[in-house]
């Protein structure tokens, strides 16, 4: 345990979304172990404010993506940063941790290292997917960078930054055995019934872009499987509005249950899972479900991508690219439409055999990413602080 200063440590945190808000909580959990006196304060959710995490904005400030997204908010981003800013001059955090939210976390990083405190970036870009030379930018921004991916720091070692892999804390969540009968008495779900979730995505844009065509998609199934089920698990309040404000628009012959936060069961109940590309794809691979991954991006962003060429990479999702090799169909863009989705998630459904298939590179990508990753990610932070102190 590192001694307590005459006032607390103060660590900062800056998490962009859902899923960074689970990693915060995880690793302010894990620091809260191994430290005395230390307090927490900055950008988080719920998750982190249940750990201890005094949050001065919740983290759905930050939750937008895609070029032409970030463009419409981007006058409220910039002032958000300044603010945040002035208010870390004051508090004087003898650490910052950013997580995962690069544009809006790197620049506050590579600002606060140099005057002289300790920054750690964690969760890497995609830089396997586009864009590796970023590694170099980053290291000027992050002490350390953390990994939740094994073919992540050998990029980072190419230019030189401290970059390490700690795993994944969902691979450490989600058991190696799903208990889907659990899942469904949950959810009050027959053992016989067919049950297909919905993904759409953690952030409102992402919901009204996708979830218009997955219940089309659904409504291409009714006649294959009549008596499907669907569930659509809401990341928050936002992402519930969202869902429903875009079912009222719909007509489907059996309206689709939208459930409060409970994608991890949602997971573990159904069949089969349609999903926007993302972490939640990551997640029904270590549920053991097979999976159609789809995603749509705004015209702009997609046509500035492509003219660029930006992406260096065929396979986006993340369970094909840990993998490296088409585990599971990606359907995007143009691709991403409700006849094509539904004819890619009709043989999940109808045939358990094929599903089953999946399991052995399922279980070898789990075992991997399943390495203690709130502990490793503190052990890792400590390290940072030492050579500081």
């Amino acid at each position: 345990m590192i001694a307590a200063n005459a006032r607390p440590l103060r660590i900062a945190l800056v998490a962009g979304e859902a899923s960074g808000d689970g990693l915060g909580s995880g690793l302010i959990s894990a620091l809260q172990q191994r430290l005395g006196n230390v307090t927490f304060a900055g950008i988080g959710g719920p998750q982190m404010r249940a750990a201890g995490f005094d949050a001065w904005h919740d983290c759905s400030e930050l939750a937008v993506m895609g070029l032409s997204e970030v463009l419409r908010h981007l006058p409220r981003l910039l002032r958000l940063r300044r603010q945040l800013h002035q208010r870390l001059q004051q508090w004087q955090p003898d650490l910052y941790i950013g997580i995962d939210a690069p544009d809006f976390n790197l620049p506050l990083e590579r600002r606060l290292k140099a005057r002289g405190i300790a920054t750690v970036h964690y969760v890497s870009p995609s830089l396997w997917a586009w864009r590796s030379k970023r590694a170099q930018r980053i290291g000027a921004s992050a002490d350390c960078v953390l990994c939740l991916f094994p073919m992540e720091p050998p990029i980072y070692q190419h230019y030189g930054v401290d970059a390490r892999f700690v795993g994944h804390p969902l691979a450490d969540a989600y058991a190696m055995q799903p208990d889907q009968a659990a899942a469904r008495t949950q959810l009050s779900l027959r053992d016989d019934a067919r049950v297909l979730a919905l993904l759409p995505g953690s952030r409102v844009g992402e919901i009204q872009r996708l979830l218009p065509t997955f219940l089309d998609t659904v409504a291409e199934l009714h006649d294959a499987i009549p008596d499907l089920q669907v569930l659509i698990p809401a990341a928050n309040g936002a992402c519930g509005a969202a869902i429903a404000s875009v079912l009222a628009r719909h007509t489907l012959a059996a309206r689709p249950r939208v459930l409060d936060a409970q994608a991890s069961t949602a997971l573990l109940a159904c069949d089969a899972v349609l999903l926007a590309s993302g972490t939640a794809a990551l997640e029904a691979l270590l549920a053991k479900k097979p999976m159609v991954v789809a995603y749509r991006i705004a015209a702009l962003t997609h046509m500035l991508v492509m003219r660029l060429g930006l992406m260096q990479v065929r396979r986006y999702s993340l369970p094909n690219a840990l993998a490296g090799r088409l585990l599971v169909p990606e359907l995007m863009q143009h691709d991403c439409r409700p006849a094509a989705l539904a004819a890619a998630l009709l043989p999940w459904l109808q045939a358990p055999a094929a599903a089953q298939a999946l399991r052995p590179a399922y279980d070898a990508i789990h075992q991997q990413l399943r390495a203690d990753a709130s502990a490793r990610a503190a052990d890792a932070v400590l390290a940072v602080l030492a050579k500081r102190r």
